[in-house]
């Protein structure tokens, strides 16, 4: 019996690179005042981007209903396949919860796993259920793995501006205007599901070592599973800068370095500039 991966468009897996994955993707809503685009179909990140820096207000993602996820598990769970969902972080959505609630209609045909995390960091969990899927496991087993090895998982990002934890409200604008005038580079990172800040540097050759640390004091990258890098915003200028200053991270460990784009999900929280690196912690892979 064939597995049917899906996930949602947070995790930052463009259409194009699900096809040639074989996954679905499903679009999450993100809105710009009155009006409404697909996430990655009718919007794509540059559009996004091009629309979050024209715009004093802060667009929103809307959650995946019950009733969406039932017409796309009925669609994936026929007869000879079973489906694997990996959802976005239950705590940054309710679309997990939407999910879950859905799959009970399906007999066990429908499997729905909490990423615990988001954008590269689910993204991930996509690619080594893939590798699962790809040694023959069934949809409950890679189940298992994911929910046994999710916590492994280390998302961390270095900022390039404070504007857009301002505009969401997350710091003050007292705290935000003092930390442009100092340069501050805060390194945020997706803990237990949740995203936390993990601390702050004067400058970007600082916020660059400061990030470095933060993967160094993770255990160092497992190169064995999965790893990708990512920017937000028009052009990856700043995430190529960090790559060359850090290249004794990766230097004999590795000759690609797969890099994608930061979509609406996160983009909106950290705006443009932003570099992300997601990879399982050291140790042995599964």
């Amino acid at each position: 019996m064939s597995v049917k991966i899906i996930t949602d468009s947070a995790s930052d897996i463009t259409q194009e690179r699900a096809r040639e994955l074989d996954v679905q993707v499903i679009p999450m809503t993100t809105v710009f005042g009155e009006d409404e685009y697909l996430d990655g179909v009718t919007l794509t990140n540059r559009q996004f981007f091009e629309k979050l820096i024209e715009t004093d207000e802060l667009p929103h993602t809307s959650q995946i209903t019950p009733y969406q996820y039932e017409r796309i598990f009925s669609k994936a769970a026929d007869p000879a396949s079973q489906v694997l969902y990996i959802a976005m972080s239950s705590k940054l959505s309710g679309s997990c919860g939407g999910a879950i609630a859905a799959a009970e209609a399906f007999g066990g045909r429908v499997t729905v796993v909490d990423s615990e995390n988001v954008s590269i960091g689910q993204q991930l969990l996509v690619l080594y259920a893939l590798r699962l899927r790809d040694r023959g496991l069934d949809a409950e087993s890679i189940a298992r793995k994911l929910t046994s090895r999710r916590g492994d998982v280390r998302v961390l990002a270095l900022l390039d501006t404070l504007e857009y934890l301002k505009r969401g409200g997350r710091i003050s604008p007292t705290v935000a205007f003092a930390g442009e005038l100092l340069s501050i580079k805060p390194v945020v990172a997706v803990e237990h599901g949740e995203v936390v800040l993990m601390g702050k540097a004067r400058g970007s050759k600082n916020g660059n070592n400061l990030l470095t640390r933060f993967v160094e004091q993770c255990g160092g990258i497992d190169f064995s599973m999965p790893y990708t890098l990512a920017y937000s915003g028009l052009e990856d200028s700043l995430l190529q800068k960090y790559i060359r200053d850090n290249s004794a991270l990766y230097a004999g460990h590795t000759d690609d370095l797969p890099v994608c784009a930061i979509g609406s999900t996160i983009g909106t929280h950290v705006g443009p500039g932003a570099v992300a690196v997601a990879f399982f912690s050291g140790g042995s892979g599964k």
